[in-house]
C-alpha cells in the first residue's frame, strides 16, 4: 500500500483527534501514530505576546512540505502522514500546526515527526509577525531550529 499524505493550508482550526481517525480508518498496519501540535505561545525570551499573524506563499508552502513529506517517506516505513499548518491571526493558546506521521512502529514515526516539523520551522515558506505591548514586528529565523534541522543532513 502506498503511505497516504494529507497536506492541507487552511484558516481554520483542525480537530487532532479527528484527524488521527482519519488517517487510521480501517487501517490494521499501523501501530503507532505520533502527533506534533504547535500552539500559539503567549510569550517569547520573556516577550509577551498578544497575537501572532502567519502569512504563506500560495502553492508554493504546498510544494516544499510536500517534498519534505517524501523526504520522510523515502527514509522512514511510513504508512500515513497529515501536516496541516493553519495561517491567519492567533491568540496565544490557539492551534498552528499539526503533523502526524503513522507506521508498523514507533521509531519510525517519532523520528519522521521531529524531521518534518525541524523543516517546517526552517524550510517551508511561512512568515510570522508578532504583536506585543512594544509593537509589530516579523520574526527572524532562528540559529536552533537551523541547527535542528541540521541534524538530518545527510552526509
Amino acid at each position: 500500500m502506498t503511505c497516504p499524505v494529507t497536506i492541507r493550508i487552511q484558516e481554520g482550526d483542525f480537530d487532532i483527534a479527528r484527524e488521527i481517525a482519519l488517517l487510521t480508518d480501517s487501517r490494521t498496519d499501523i501501530g503507532a501514530v505520533v502527533s506534533f501540535s504547535g500552539i500559539c505561545r503567549a510569550d517569547e525570551d520573556s516577550a509577551k505576546i498578544s497575537a501572532l499573524t502567519l502569512e504563506h506563499y500560495p502553492g508554493m508552502a504546498e510544494e516544499e512540505i510536500r517534498r519534505h513529506v517524501d523526504e520522510a517517506t523515502s527514509r522512514w516505513p511510513l504508512n500515513g502522514v497529515t501536516v496541516i499548518h493553519r495561517v491567519g491571526r492567533f491568540m496565544p493558546g490557539q492551534n498552528i500546526v499539526l503533523v502526524l506521521t503513522a507506521s508498523q512502529h514507533r521509531q519510525a514515526a517519532f523520528q519522521a515527526a521531529e524531521f518534518l516539523m525541524d523543516y517546517l520551522k526552517t524550510s517551508a515558506p511561512f512568515w510570522k509577525k508578532e504583536e506585543s505591548a512594544a509593537g509589530t514586528g516579523w520574526v527572524e529565523a532562528q540559529a536552533r531550529d537551523d541547527e535542528a534541522a541540521a541534524r538530518w543532513t545527510k552526509s
